[in-house]
């Protein structure tokens, strides 16, 4: 190869040397990163997607207790009606 100077030589070369030195995952050091990555997405997302999903009535009782206080009435924008189900039956 043609370098302009020697000092560019010698870093080219020290690069190459540091590039050659790097090691690339394979086997089971890849297996465990990818292992890895994925466990810690799924122990990010238990408590926020399925903890609430397998046990909501913890989830159901918190709302009880936080809304014991709220009039729904009150809080209606608009002056709307509160939602109701149009599909209920009427209880004669």
């Amino acid at each position: 190869m043609f370098y302009k100077s020697k000092a560019a030589q010698i870093e080219y070369s020290i690069a190459a040397s540091v590039y050659k030195s790097m090691t690339t995952l394979r086997g089971w050091r890849y297996v465990a990163l990818v292992g890895g990555l994925v466990a810690s997405i799924g122990i990010a997302c238990y408590p926020i997607i399925i903890d609430p999903m397998l046990n909501p009535d913890k989830y159901k009782r918190i709302q009880a207790v936080t809304r014991a206080n709220i009039r729904q009435e009150d809080v209606q924008p608009g002056n709307m009606k509160i939602w109701t189900d149009p599909f209920d039956r009427k209880k004669n």
